[in-house]
């Protein structure tokens, strides 16, 4: 079995599944940023539960790389390291903005734009195609305006999602044709992020990718005018 845990945006989710796909998975969510890290460690222990799945059981741990909040991926990447760093598991991660196109994708092929907030007016963004049994990556994840990000792209996305896309949902309306869809709206992330895994999964190792240096870390050195010490960018 595979537990998959997404933190990276104000909607968490967790999902568990067989690595055969043998069976749908079982992901459940919970929205709101503050909660993630009382609630993320019973959330997990809520799907398990609801999937007949033992601790021992889980074989693999995959988790969402980033970019997105600094705070929520931290917190998503400790409960997946703590949890597989007791049962010495291998973890493995996939970009969150590919998570979250490949769930609002829901099996058709896209392309998708996935636009998280990050604030100052910009988004984390990237564009997925999902043709049969791979990924297309047309615009890599990357911190953008909207209009940079749609500069930049060969193609007009069929669909938008994200709290980034939701912020700017007038802007995404007059370019591609059709508000956004929330994150949760057509399946959770979690799930996407165990289907993806096997595509795309790479080791993680080191920290999440952020996107950008946390706000306390930008100030700083911009105060000192120097990068900060041992900081990972």
């Amino acid at each position: 079995m595979r537990l998959a845990i997404d933190t990276a945006t104000d909607v968490a989710s967790v999902a568990v599944g067989s690595r055969d796909r043998s069976a749908p998975p079982v992901a459940r969510s919970l929205r709101g940023a503050r909660q993630h890290a009382a609630q993320i460690v019973p959330l997990i222990q809520q799907v398990l539960a609801l999937a007949g799945v033992t601790p021992e059981q889980v074989a693999e741990i995959v988790v969402a790389d980033g970019p997105g909040s600094f705070t929520g991926l931290r917190i998503g990447w400790a409960a997946a390291k703590g949890f597989a760093h007791e049962r010495e598991l291998p973890v493995v991660a996939v970009p969150s903005l590919l998570g979250a196109a490949h769930a609002a994708a829901a099996g058709e092929r896209g392309p998708v734009v996935a636009c998280f907030d990050a604030l100052r007016g910009q988004v984390f963004g990237a564009i997925y195609a999902f043709p049969p049994d791979r990924v297309e990556t047309i615009v890599a994840p990357g911190l953008f305006t909207l209009a940079e990000l749609a500069r930049v792209t060969p193609v007009r996305p069929q669909l938008a999602v994200g709290d980034g896309a939701e912020r700017y949902a007038d802007e995404i309306l007059s370019w591609i044709g059709r508000s956004p869809v929330p994150l949760d709206a057509r399946s959770l992330v979690a799930g996407s992020l165990l289907a993806l895994a096997p595509l795309v999964g790479y080791p993680a190792t080191g920290e999440p990718i952020y996107g950008r240096p946390a706000e306390a870390q930008a100030k700083w050195e911009a105060r000192h005018g120097q990068p900060l010490p041992h900081s990972s960018r």
